[in-house]
């Protein structure tokens, strides 16, 4: 009897040290870094704890969740569709964490929602909804690029439902825009017929410039040529008239010299007769040339030179 008295009593100091036990080793928890933990007594939230040894009432208090405030990335892929019925396929990157690790922020993102499936659910369906909002409004042509203001349109309507669930956007990137691959043929092709109507344009304005500049050209050439030609003429007929100014004057002097010789001034023109026909022969390069050599045609144009000499300027007789 005394040995079982003895044994119960060994049984009961060993449940009474693994009591003890129990209740040192559940009084004290750890938080890892960049982690804060939720107390609750019996179900109720009680506080916060920082990272680092913490203690609490074993039994009553219980570290119902743990919460990372470190920067949490999702990627995201979904659909929209334009103002003309086009299908736009997304890919985007979403960067977000807790607002802050004060107590009501924590309370918010731990208490808001049911669990984390459900948040990144509400998240994801957020950031899919404001995209399709804001491509219904615009046209395929246009999608591309509005990635700035697609981002910027889905920033200002997602951070104020983030703020009422404790956590911020910290970044937003759509990686990847695309189309149908139908629509992405069209689109080659409108590209395609824009690059070559503007080639054309191009190489039309390029061979009007070339058109003018050579009309341009040629108009100056003329001008000069023109101008030219003017001036030759101009020197042309001055010289012309210088040559038969000497010669008046040559025959002038001439013909009073004969006077005063008393010859006949008719051999002037006889002289001037012989010399033609001997420059005729000389400079006529194989020109064939007419002329009457008779007795009578030879009077006859003496006549004729002489009756020339007769109008023509007088000698000065002094």
């Amino acid at each position: 009897m005394g040995g079982l008295i003895g044994f119960v009593g060994l049984v009961g100091m060993a449940f009474a040290g693994l009591f003890v036990l129990v209740v040192i080793g559940g009084s004290f928890t750890t938080i890892q870094q960049g982690t804060v933990g939720i107390v609750t007594r019996f179900g109720k939230f009680g506080r916060v704890l920082r990272p680092g040894l913490n203690f609490k009432i074993p039994i009553i208090e219980l570290v119902s969740q743990r919460l990372s405030l470190q920067n949490r990335a999702v990627e995201l892929s979904f659909q929209a569709i334009t103002q003309d019925q086009a299908n736009v396929h997304f890919k985007a990157m979403l960067l977000f964490a807790v607002l802050n690790n004060d107590e009501d922020t924590i309370l918010n993102v731990a208490f808001k929602f049911v669990d984390e499936r459900s948040f990144m659910t509400a998240l994801v369906r957020s950031v899919e909804g404001s995209v399709r909002s804001f491509v219904a409004t615009k046209r395929q042509a246009e999608i591309l690029g509005l990635r700035r203001e697609i981002i910027d349109s889905v920033k200002e309507q997602l951070d104020h439902a983030l703020a009422e669930w404790g956590y911020h956007l910290i970044d937003l990137q759509m990686t990847d825009i695309a189309f149908d691959e139908e629509i992405l043929r069209s689109m080659a092709k409108v590209v395609a017929s824009s690059n070559m109507r503007a080639a054309a344009e191009n190489e039309g304005q390029a061979l009007l410039i070339t058109k003018t500049k050579q009309a341009e050209a040629e108009g100056n050439a003329i001008k000069i040529a023109a101008e030219a030609e003017r001036s030759a003429a101009q020197l042309r007929g001055q010289g012309i008239a210088l040559f038969r100014h000497e010669v008046a004057r040559g025959m002038t002097e001439a013909a009073t010299e004969m006077q005063k010789a008393n010859l006949d001034v008719s051999f002037i023109l006889f002289s001037m007769w012989t010399e033609s026909l001997k420059h005729f022969a000389e400079q006529g390069k194989g020109n064939v040339i007419f002329l009457d050599g008779s007795a009578d045609s030879m009077q006859d144009t003496m006549k004729r030179l002489m009756a020339m000499q007769a109008v023509g300027p007088k000698a000065d007789p002094s």
